[in-house]
């Protein structure tokens, strides 16, 4: 017997499940003594008899798992790791510049993001992650159908339980973790916090999928042993459904935990149970079209579409990021970075009339529609030390545009069907920025001492006659959600 010890280069490893998918490929081997995959590096350590296996069948071994394999090589791999880099740089810079021209140019418009945008993005996370479910969960899907069609069971049958075991399970751990946000009564800034969270694990989960930065291997979340242990044991004889049931325990899939942190920021069963099933839903077409037919992608089709999907993954992930930066308050989201460095050298004057304000008994009233596209208008320039009745009419009311949150101003109302008033005192000149309970809808207040509006001289003398406010609620809503003061009268809230 001669021992040999090989260390081979993989291209397609995302996460430890594909590292243990290998291992077990190379390990059912006649002559394999050890085999050893190494996550972060992207290696497989191999030693084996090779009077009874050559390196070539574990090559094909490997590759017929649905990965990329060669022999490792210190020059091949430098300009292999070279070309990886280069590629994907280059597509993100070619969508980053898009992006900043589509958004700075001033004849086209910038469509608004509605909660039906938002769960049809959910559904795309799942939909891309499907592909990278393949690679996790494939081989159960293989094994239920070997095993039903032996036991002369349609196949179809089969894909539904699984699908529906799946949903369910996915749907329950969402409303669990939305139950856990409410229990720990999530503030804005948590949920924009956990949002943030969120975009990052899509983040790095994206650039592990094209594998840009090996180091950022390192982070992730591993499932518990007893957990990985439970599952494995019971997805080998179990039916369908019970499979699907224990994906919702597959802890170690990047994009499941994020959808998972957003959950919990959602502090809602139901919105956590929502985003649960949608992001299930999405999952389900690749899942169960590799189950109906496993040999149409190959290998190697199925590599460039996760490289593909990786970069889409990123993109979203940096959405839900600026979403959450959003939902924080602290100016640093696209949206409130623009407007900020816009207003240092604008007047102002082309903003829509709707948006002007308008002096009346010694307040800046302006007035705001809430319709399905979002807020119109979105942006208003305020004077600073100057109270403000905030008139908002809500016209088309749903699920996301059915509470406000302005974290600077400490600010958190529900929107109601017809006018309602908000008062506040805008006491620091800058950007301030709102949006949705969400993040999704965004909104802005420029807030400026030495602003010029209509006739300066009228409004100046406007100005000087209003007297200062006497603390606490400027009179009117003190916008808490369940406050029903009158506008003009003083609330007993407390807040």
């Amino acid at each position: 017997m001669t021992q040999e010890k090989l260390k081979f280069d993989i291209d397609g490893i995302h996460c430890n499940s594909c590292k243990k998918i290998i291992e077990d490929s190379v390990k059912e081997l006649e002559g394999i003594k050890h085999v050893s995959v190494n996550y972060e590096k992207q290696t497989c350590s191999v030693s084996f008899d090779n009077q009874k296996i050559k390196k070539e069948t574990i090559i094909a071994a490997i590759d017929d798992a649905g990965y990329e394999c060669s022999i490792s090589d210190t020059d091949e791999k430098k300009n292999r790791g070279m070309d990886k880099i280069r590629v994907p740089a280059f597509i993100l810079g070619v969508i980053a510049i898009a992006l900043v021209i589509y958004r700075f140019s001033e004849n086209i418009a910038v469509p608004e993001i509605t909660q039906n945008m938002s769960y049809g993005l959910l559904f795309l996370v799942g939909l891309l992650t499907g592909f990278h479910c393949i690679s996790m969960c494939g081989g159960f899907v293989v094994s239920y159908t070997a095993k039903g069609a032996k036991k002369g069971i349609k196949t179809h049958k089969l894909h539904l339980a699984y699908g529906i075991g799946k949903t369910i399970s996915y749907t329950v751990i969402g409303a669990a973790f939305g139950l856990l946000g409410s229990i720990i009564a999530f503030t804005p800034f948590m949920r924009g916090t956990a949002g943030i969270i969120a975009g990052l694990f899509l983040i790095v989960f994206g650039l592990n999928m094209l594998n840009v930065f090996p180091s950022l291997r390192k982070i992730r979340l591993k499932t518990p042993g007893f957990i990985q242990k439970f599952a494995g044991s019971n997805s080998g004889h179990s039916s369908p459904l019970k499979i699907g049931l224990l994906n919702g325990l597959m802890l170690a899939c990047g994009p499941l935990q994020a959808i998972y942190i957003m959950a919990a920021g959602t502090g809602s069963m139901i919105e956590g149970a929502k985003m649960l099933f949608i992001f299930a839903l999405g999952t389900l077409p690749v899942m169960l079209g590799f189950g109906y037919a496993a040999s149409i992608i190959s290998s190697s089709a199925t590599r460039k579409i996760l490289k593909v999907s990786g970069i889409i993954i990123i993109i979203l992930g940096l959405i839900m990021m600026n979403r959450g930066l959003a939902l924080t308050g602290t100016g640093y989201d696209t949206e409130s970075l623009i407007v900020s460095t816009v207003s240092q050298n604008q007047n102002f004057q082309n903003l829509p009339a709707e948006s002007s304000i308008v002096i009346e008994d010694g307040y800046q009233t302006i007035r705001m529609d809430v319709t399905d596209n979002g807020w119109e208008p979105d942006k208003f320039v305020l004077k600073k030390d100057v109270p403000v009745k905030w008139i908002i009419n809500g016209i088309e009311i749903n699920g996301c545009n059915n509470a406000i949150q302005v974290p600077k101003l400490g600010l958190e109302f529900d929107i109601k069907q017809g006018e309602q008033t908000i008062e506040f005192v805008p006491d620091k000149e800058g950007v301030i920025s709102w949006s949705c309970w969400m993040g999704m809808i965004p909104g802005t207040f420029i807030v400026k001492s030495d602003i010029d509006l209509f006739d300066a001289d009228a409004v100046q003398k406007e100005l000087e006659s209003v007297p200062e406010p006497a603390g606490g609620s400027c009179g009117g809503s003190c916008g808490s959600p369940t406050c029903s003061a009158d506008s003009g009268s003083i609330c007993g809230c407390g807040v």
